[in-house]
Formats: C-alpha cells, sequence, structure tokens
C-alpha cells in the first residue's frame, strides 16, 4: 500500500477537487476567459494559500516595450543595504501556458530574493490559446534581454545571471537556456528547474509518473487540454523549443537544479531531463520530495516540503550565481 501523503497536500487536494476554478479540463471557455482575465488580490485568503511575500523585499511592477506591445513585469529586490550588485534571477511562472500570473510566485521570488540576496525579475507572458507557441517563449527572451540590458539600473550584475521556472515556465526557462546558447545569446550561469515540463510529445504517456497519476493538483486531463491550447495545430511536439529534452544536444548549457515531485505526472519528465544534462556534460543535481503534488512550492503553508526546497533551489543558486544574504530559513 503506497504512503499517505501528508495532511495538507491532502487539503490542497479536497481544494482543487471542489473547485472547479482550479481546472482548466473542468472549465468552460468563458470560465477560461474569465480566471485569465482575473486579478490575485494584494491580501487576504489569497495570501493564506499562496504564501504571504517576505516583508523585506520591495515588491514592484512596470512594462517594458517587447515586440508585441508593453509587457508586465514584476521586481522583487531586497530592502537592506546591498554590499555591491546583487544577482539576477530570471522567473517565469507556471499554469500549463494557459493559466497563472507573476503575482503567483510572490512568496517564492520574494524568498530566493531575500535568501540570495538577488533581484528577481518576473514575467507575465501572453498566454494560450489566444497566444499560442511560440509568443510564450519570444515574450521571456525579450525579457531575458532586457533584464540583462537594465540590470545595473536594477542594481543588479549581468554576469550573474540564473534562469528560474516551474511547470510550463520551467520548459520556458530550460528552452531559454538552449535558445540563449543557440543564439550566442546572454550568459546565462544557472537555471532552478521547478517539476518542469521538458517533454511534449506522445512519449509522456508512457511515463511511471504519467500512467500512475492519483491526480492531485494536475490530472492527465489538465495536462492534455494545457499542451492541446499550447501548440499549434501541425506543430511537431519534438521541436525542442517545446520539448528541450529532445535538443540534439544539450551540452553547454548552464548548471541546473531540478526539483520534482512524487505525486506529480510530471515527475519523470523533470528526471529524465536531468539525466540528459548529465549525460551531455552539463551539472544537473534532482531534488526529489517523494509525498508532495504538482506545484507544490505555490503552497507553502499546506505543503510541508515547500520551505526544504526553497532551500536546496536557493543553495544550488548560491554556488552558481554568488550571493550575500545566510540562507535563514525564514518564514
Amino acid at each position: 500500500m503506497s504512503e499517505q501523503p501528508p495532511l495538507g497536500v491532502r487539503a490542497l487536494d479536497a481544494l482543487f477537487r471542489a473547485t472547479p476554478a482550479m481546472s482548466v479540463a473542468r472549465m468552460s471557455e468563458e470560465r477560461l476567459r474569465r480566471v485569465q482575465g482575473a486579478t490575485i488580490p494584494a491580501r487576504g485568503p489569497a495570501n493564506l494559500l499562496l504564501g504571504r511575500p517576505r516583508s523585506g523585499v520591495r515588491i514592484s511592477t512596470r512594462t517594458f516595450p517587447a515586440s508585441h506591445g508593453e509587457l508586465p513585469l514584476r521586481l522583487y529586490v531586497p530592502q537592506r543595504p546591498a554590499l555591491g550588485p546583487r544577482p539576477v534571477v530570471l522567473h517565469l511562472h507556471g499554469g500549463g501556458f494557459v493559466l497563472g500570473s507573476a503575482r503567483q510566485g510572490d512568496w517564492l521570488c520574494s524568498a530566493v530574493a531575500d535568501d540570495l540576496d538577488a533581484v528577481v525579475v518576473a514575467v507575465d507572458y501572453r498566454l494560450a490559446p489566444t497566444h499560442r507557441f511560440p509568443a510564450a517563449l519570444d515574450d521571456c527572451y525579450e525579457a531575458l534581454l532586457w533584464t540583462v540590458e537594465h540590470a545595473h539600473v536594477l542594481g543588479a550584475d549581468p554576469e550573474r545571471l540564473g534562469l528560474m521556472g516551474d511547470s510550463a515556465g520551467g520548459n520556458l526557462a530550460a528552452v531559454l537556456a538552449l535558445r540563449a546558447r543557440e543564439e550566442s545569446g546572454p550568459a546565462v550561469l544557472h537555471q532552478a528547474l521547478l517539476y518542469p515540463a521538458t517533454d511534449l510529445t506522445e512519449a509522456l504517456r508512457e511515463h511511471a509518473s504519467y500512467v500512475g497519476n492519483r491526480g492531485i493538483v494536475l490530472s492527465n486531463d489538465d495536462l492534455e487540454i494545457f499542451y492541446g491550447h499550447y501548440l499549434p495545430e501541425g506543430t511537431d511536439p519534438t521541436d525542442w523549443r517545446l520539448s528541450p529534452v529532445h535538443a540534439p544536444d544539450l551540452a553547454g548549457l548552464p548548471p541546473a537544479v531540478v526539483v520534482v515531485a512524487g505525486l506529480d505526472p510530471l515527475h519523470d519528465s523533470g528526471v529524465r531531463y536531468a539525466e540528459a544534462l548529465v549525460a551531455s556534460g552539463t551539472p544537473a543535481r534532482v531534488e526529489d520530495f517523494h509525498l508532495m503534488p504538482h506545484g507544490f512550492l505555490s503552497f507553502p503553508y499546506l505543503a510541508r516540503s515547500a520551505r526544504p526546497a526553497l532551500e536546496a533551489v536557493v543553495a544550488d543558486q548560491r554556488r552558481h550565481l554568488g550571493g550575500d544574504a545566510p540562507l535563514s530559513g525564514r518564514r
């Protein structure tokens, strides 16, 4: 008999099952449009679910002129005096390329900014199905270029540049690292991939974690709908810009920490990407949280492993990006 998930994860599962708006597979087109247009309140019950941001981090918003128009960014900067230019981390949120916003990452991004003593820039990229591949990827790459160009204005060091992304954002972060290498773009020193979607091909359905998925937080039906919304008809899903695990060459990429969750249908996707990186000579380490569901770092008060996972991510970022703040384990 398999071990039962912790009480907080079971509560999270019950909440998702009772709330149709938390499953794309149970959304009508009209509801999806409403959810995409909704704004998460800065205070109130949302913070009880998603976690309160660190009090010592200033959060601000701005836009920059991307090729399609103004693209929103969310900036996280420690309020304490800086000893010098800080590392800078570009964060890409999850949501299956269809849902989510930079705001949902306030707890994670502010904690990384605080514990690493870094500037974190989060991107509100365009969402499918209105904007299908490669819209999100292009937005994120332009945001990467903007971040490097404006790093000094932000008090950051463009030569200590990291990527971070969860779920669909983990896919985008992995692909950005590849694209930066292929296009001789910014020199990325580290990638933090949190339960990333690295294989959008039919092979995903053969992964043991997909076959045995319990449907906590993320169901297989959700995955199919997310990918269907993101991929234009006729697109080859083996394109490395969609499925980075199928890139012909993974050598010369930045070191990676890959966080995976044992109750996640994407568990094996993350592990296989880490293995492929190592096989190509790119350093990668896997942090496996066996009794956690997909997205658990987004629910720090219900998922007991969120803080240990955060500490593992920051420790790896520190190894490759530097940073002056001690690991504090603060709430």
